[in-house]
């Protein structure tokens, strides 16, 4: 039985650094080694250091564990897990491979230094001890050529995709002689430890996601280069319009890098025959933009450069930066009238204009590539789907993407341009099947080798989709929908515009916690939307602010608290499982809850100030409510510590940046749990609700809250009066903290004084109130919904 209780890392560049973090990010001890310096810096001269310091020695890891701080996005999920990065060198620290349980190897992509490094592990390692590279595309059965019998058994390659912490595809990919039971094991570990999309590539050049998604990006390269498109045009309608991420085209290549891209397309044209090497042979304004060191990101400036405010866009003609342009088309109009991607592809790519002819023209070649190269990178078309969808942030594969645009459809298309489509293809078709996928009375098919096969189907991933189809809803409003989970589980999904809470939400909330009492074992409440919550919702708050209803507002903010105080004193327990932005009201229906299991990539925190309001719903009193539960029994609690934290917290509307911090923030306790893989999500909150009624849940005993009262908000203020003193925020900012600072300290009460919570929560709705009818939190209000950011008045 394998079990990885530590890790090295062998290269401490971006990729070697990350993989590092991500690992420590779960609680893996890593050793991090580089190579030895060759020379001292001035620096170090200057401190009287030798190449023989230990401290010149490790430069390149520690300096690398460093930037880990600076890098933004950030690889850690909290600062505090570089401690678990030790630093060290492949000449002194080499030994200490003989004490881990996996070794990943990311130095430089080249053949021969990555066998000489592996002659070297394959003498300290112990056996057992799994070894892997990181390559993004040398033959991972070479670099393991002339090892011993047990390192290739235990070597494969796991190629992560950069930045670690965040980008989904894990591409594990065996040699032949690769021990079985290693290679289940890595797939595992990756999906439920790693928190990993894992795909099982084959050793072929550039594996999977990177085989196809460099064909497609050089193929849409050379499109633009022959028919005269700007480089603004083409990635106007290869973004998020055809379902890929904003960065499209252009901009992708400008964050990889040019060098790197350049790299990975010379690598695929040097190992595949000559029918592929035309597509792959980099064009000549790649190679000029190197010489000019345009490499994008990195250098300041690719196929993009921003000037002041401007981002402007090089023409590949004159080599010159121009304004941005956008592609204007019929079908672009025509295609977001259309309600959802399928659609909205149809409509785009059969139509006879320029961005129909730009689409038909880059998307089909690469869905014909895929199928093409269908059981020789990957065993199946799921495999390449996903990696592309982990991978390249594709919402849909390319033979989901071929489903959605009709596959004879497109086939005769081509046909009538004179090309064909692969044999399996054809063949699939003159068969009678029309598409890649089918479902069948909710489960899904895919088509392979002459038959439809079931979707492997993992317990840990529940599909709130397709459960609504197998099994529909227990009852469902506008705003959200009672899901049978099974095994005496519920889930309530919110599916309003940007999640936003509402009444619709609210009434839905209530009716749940009802039937759960007395139906089920407990509620989860969690969606599969982008964000988790983004807040209450805004439009409708300021609209009847706007037309003075504000006693429709109190009303819809008693509701909302009252529902808050049904999660918490529910007699079953309601586990909340929040994922990505859960910003205040969001956070509010998570503060309640029995438990809160977290997506780690989980962005919590009250932001109500940042739209001229403070938290209504009960954030206010649950967050400090929080923060005193968290200190350890016996402890002299200092109340205005804790009030301080809190209305720091709310005041600056600081957003924790991952559940880990969330906890470090006390958003989260000590019966909260973190999942590292989102899409377990749901399934891990239906374990917490199940094991909390298992254990006899019963709900918490209401008691009293201990206030700072009149002298605590005395001193709350005196901080908040310095920064306005010191222009560091407006007058209104320390209007909105007066009114924050009243109700953390439970108002004009002596300090320590015992309140109930409805005492608090009628501060708080008070408070709301008072600031929803102030112009300056209207215009607040009005600049966040137009602008979508803060206005600071």
């Amino acid at each position: 039985m394998f079990q990885i209780r530590k890790a090295a890392v062998l290269g401490s560049g971006v990729m070697g650094s990350g993989i590092a973090a991500h690992l420590a990010n779960i609680g893996i001890p890593t050793l991090l080694l580089d190579i030895a310096p060759k020379a001292l810096l001035p620096e170090e001269e200057a401190k009287g250091l030798t190449l023989e310091s230990k401290e010149v020695r490790n430069r390149f890891s520690s300096a690398a564990i460093q930037k880990l701080f600076k890098q933004k996005p950030a690889p850690l999920t909290s600062k505090a897990n570089a401690a678990l990065i030790t630093p060290g060198n492949l000449e002194d620290d080499l030994g200490k491979l003989g004490d881990v349980d996996w070794i990943i190897e990311v130095v430089v992509e080249n053949l021969e230094v990555k066998k000489q490094l592996f002659a070297r592990v394959d003498e300290v390692r112990k056996p057992g001890t799994i070894i892997s590279s990181n390559t993004s595309g040398i033959s991972i059965e070479q670099m393991s050529a002339g090892r011993s019998e047990d390192f290739c058994k235990h070597f494969l390659g796991t190629h992560f995709f950069n930045p670690p912490r965040y980008l989904k595809l894990l591409e594990v990919i065996p040699t032949k002689a690769t021990c079985p039971d290693v290679l289940a094991f890595m797939k595992t570990f990756g999906e439920d430890v790693l928190g990993k999309g894992v795909v099982e590539a084959k050793d072929t050049p550039n594996f999977i996601a990177n085989r196809i998604g460099t064909y497609g990006l050089l193929v849409t390269l050379q499109e633009l280069l022959k028919n005269g498109y700007s480089v603004g045009e083409v990635d106007s309608v290869t973004g998020p319009l055809i379902g890929r991420p904003k960065s499209a085209t252009f901009r992708t290549l400008d964050v990889v890098g040019l060098d790197t891209f350049v790299h990975v397309a010379n690598n695929v044209y040097d190992n595949v025959d000559e029918t592929e090497r035309d597509v792959f042979k980099v064009p000549a304004l790649l190679h000029v933009m190197l010489e000019n060191k345009w490499l994008g990101s990195k250098t300041g400036q690719g196929f993009f450069l921003k000037q002041g405010k401007d981002i402007l866009e090089l023409n590949p003609e004159t080599l010159q930066y121009e304004p941005q342009k956008k592609l204007k088309a019929p079908s672009i109009e025509l295609s977001k009238q259309e309600k959802g991607l399928p659609n909205k592809l149809k409509a785009l790519v059969y139509a006879k204009d320029r961005a129909g002819t730009l689409l038909w023209s880059i998307l089909m070649p690469t869905l014909l590539y895929s199928a093409k190269l269908n059981g020789e990178i990957a065993d199946n078309i799921v495999a390449i789907d996903n990696a592309m969808k982990w991978g390249f942030g594709w919402e849909t594969g390319p033979f989901e993407i071929w489903d959605a645009i009709g596959v004879r459809k497109s086939v005769a298309k081509w046909a009538e341009e004179g090309k064909t489509a692969p044999a399996w293809v054809q063949e699939m078709l003159e068969s009678g099947h029309e598409s890649f996928y089918k479902n069948d009375n909710g489960v899904s098919y895919y088509y392979d080798d002459g038959e439809y096969k079931p979707m492997e189907q993992n317990k840990k991933v529940i599909s709130l989709k397709q459960l609504k189809a197998k099994r529909g809803v227990i009852k469902q409003n506008s705003g959200a929908s009672l899901i049978d989970l099974g095994d005496g589980v519920l889930c309530l999904e919110f599916h309003s515009k940007s999640n936003a809470i509402g009444m619709d939400i609210t009434q839905m909330i209530n009716f749940a916690v009802d039937e759960v009492a007395k139906n089920y074992k407990g509620l989860v409440i969690g969606n599969q939307a982008k964000n988790f919550c983004v807040g209450a919702n805004l439009a409708m708050i300021l609209m009847e602010a706007q037309d003075d209803n504000y006693f429709e507002i109190e009303w819809v903010v008693k509701q909302f608290q009252d529902a808050m105080m049904k999660i918490k004193y529910s007699p079953k327990p309601v586990v909340a499982a929040p994922y990505g932005m859960t910003l205040g009201g969001g956070a509010e229906v998570c503060l309640p809850a029995a438990a809160i299991q977290a997506s780690s990539e989980t962005y919590m925190g009250l932001v109500e100030v940042g739209v001229g309001l403070i938290p209504g719903g009960g954030g206010n009193k649950e967050l400090y409510m929080k923060h005193l539960s968290s200190l350890p029994n016996g402890v002299e609690v200092d109340l205005q510590k804790v009030a301080n934290k809190v209305f720091e917290s709310i005041a600056m509307a600081k957003v924790s940046t991952s559940a880990q911090e969330a906890f470090e923030n006390n958003f989260l306790g000590a019966k909260d749990g973190i999942s590292v893989n989102a899409d377990h999500l749901l399934h891990d909150a239906k374990q917490k609700v199940l094991s909390l009624y298992e254990a006899g849940y019963k709900p918490p005993v209401r008691r009293k809250v201990p206030v700072v009262g009149e002298p605590g908000y005395a001193t709350l203020l005196l901080g908040a009066q310095a920064m306005h003193l010191s222009g560091y925020i407006s007058a209104y900012d320390l209007h909105l903290a007066k009114k924050l600072a009243y109700v953390i300290a439970g108002g004009k009460v002596p300090y320590g004084t015992e309140v109930d919570e409805q005492y608090l929560l009628n501060l708080e709705r008070e408070a709301f109130l008072g600031l929803v009818s102030e112009m300056k939190s209207q215009a607040r209000m009005q600049h966040m919904l137009v602008k979508g950011k803060p206005l600071r008045n």
